[in-house]
C-alpha cells in the first residue's frame, strides 16, 4: 500500500533553477537530490566536501528523511555520502547538505545539478525507555559481528571485545 506524506519545501536562492527532488522511477523509494554548486567541485581520492542541495525541508513530525547514496556514484567512481544514511530530524530547518566523500582512485567532478544521492522518508517511533534487570533470552544471545553469517574476523581477532566472537 502506497502512502504519500506532504513535505513543505523551500528553494534556496541558490537553487531556483534547479528541479525538486523527484523519483528516477514509479517504483523508487529514494528522490534524487541535486547538487546546487555554484562551480564544480572537484572530490580528489580520500576527499570529503560539504556539497548544498539548495533545499529546505519541514519534515512532519513521526517522520525523517535519510540522505542516502546512489548506487551508481558509489560502483562507478566510489563517491558516497560519508555519513550514510545522514539523518533530517523533524526539527531542523536548514539546507540539506550531503558529505560527500570518494572512496575511489580517481578525482571526480561534480557539477552543478548532478544528481549526488537520494533522500528518502520514512516513520520513526520514539522509544520509551523501560530499566530492567535482564533481558529475555533468544537462540542469538550476545553473538553480534557476523554471528548469522560466519565470522568477519580472523580466528585472531575479536578477544575481549564484547559480542565479537573469534574463529568460525
Amino acid at each position: 500500500m502506497r502512502s504519500n506524506v506532504l513535505i513543505p519545501i523551500v528553494r534556496t536562492d541558490h537553487a531556483r533553477d534547479l528541479p525538486l527532488p523527484d523519483y528516477a522511477s514509479e517504483r523508487a523509494a529514494g528522490l534524487d537530490l541535486r547538487a546546487a554548486v555554484e562551480q564544480d567541485v572537484v572530490l580528489l581520492p580520500m576527499a570529503r566536501e560539504l556539497i548544498p542541495t539548495g533545499i529546505r525541508l519541514a519534515i512532519p513530525p513521526g517522520y525523517e528523511a535519510q540522505v542516502r547514496p546512489r548506487s551508481g556514484l558509489a560502483l562507478r567512481h566510489g563517491i558516497t555520502p560519508l555519513n550514510s544514511p545522514g539523518t533530517v530530524d523533524a526539527d531542523y530547518r536548514g539546507e540539506v547538505c550531503v558529505i560527500a566523500i570518494n572512496l575511489g582512485t580517481e578525482p571526480f567532478t561534480i557539477k552543478r545539478g548532478d544528481r549526488i544521492a537520494q533522500l528518502v522518508v520514512g516513520a520513526v517511533a520514539r522509544v520509551e525507555w523501560e530499566p530492567v534487570e535482564d533481558l529475555d533470552e533468544t537462540p542469538r544471545g550476545d553473538g553480534g559481528f557476523g554471528h548469522t553469517g560466519g565470522s568477519l574476523y580472523s580466528t585472531s581477532a575479536g578477544p575481549g571485545i564484547p559480542g565479537v566472537r573469534s574463529g568460525s
